[in-house]
């Protein structure tokens, strides 16, 4: 019985290879239109802050510390412009003091019935939830481009033309989780 060859013509192979390639492309680019995504609302989060800072100042003087590792922080994660990984260590400790910050409001019963805070807290907890919508479209098409770049038969062509996977954007889970202490015990 005689073995069978088949013969793919070089345009099938071409028009694969430019498939695979474009489609590499497309996903690169929803990783990167994504990321602007959320550099958006982190950058409305960081003009937000100062403002929050501000008006929690005036009901709580004391907390001097407070207001200025947040305004480092905030600055810090501002002032980062690298990729998801090293801007999701900028955004941890901000996302601490923010919390720690918002948790002063429970000592003071005139900030929170202060309609100027409440705005800014409400705005600030939907600017919250965008970038949380926006980090998930990011990591999806990031999950979708590291796919690509690793399964075969598009890793071959993805390694031959120097595509890499990209790393997800996390803020470490543990600062989301941990309970926010306040300790008024040293008030004169």
């Amino acid at each position: 019985m005689p073995v069978e060859y088949y013969f793919i013509p070089p345009v099938l192979i071409l028009i694969w290879v430019i498939v695979i390639y474009n489609n590499l492309v497309k996903t690169r680019q929803m990783v990167r239109e994504s990321w602007s995504g959320i550099d958006t609302e982190l950058k409305r989060r960081y003009e937000l802050i100062p403002n929050l800072v501000e008006v929690v100042k005036g009901y709580a003087a004391h907390e001097k510390d407070l207001f200025e590792t947040v305004t480092e922080a905030r600055n810090k994660a501002a002032a980062s412009n690298g990729d998801a990984r090293s801007q999701a260590l900028s955004e941890r400790k901000l996302v601490d003091g923010v919390r720690q910050l918002l948790a002063v409001q429970e000592s003071y019963p005139e900030l929170k019935a202060s309609q100027h805070y409440l705005e800014l807290q409400a705005e600030l907890s939907n600017t919250e939830d965008r970038i949380q919508a926006a980090r998930r479209f990011f990591n999806a098409n990031v999950r979708d481009l590291n796919t690509l770049v690793e399964s075969f038969p598009t890793n071959a062509l993805a390694g031959a033309f120097n595509f890499e996977k990209e790393p997800f954007f996390e803020v470490e889970k543990a600062v989301i989780r941990d309970v926010v202490n306040i300790s008024f015990t040293d008030l004169p």
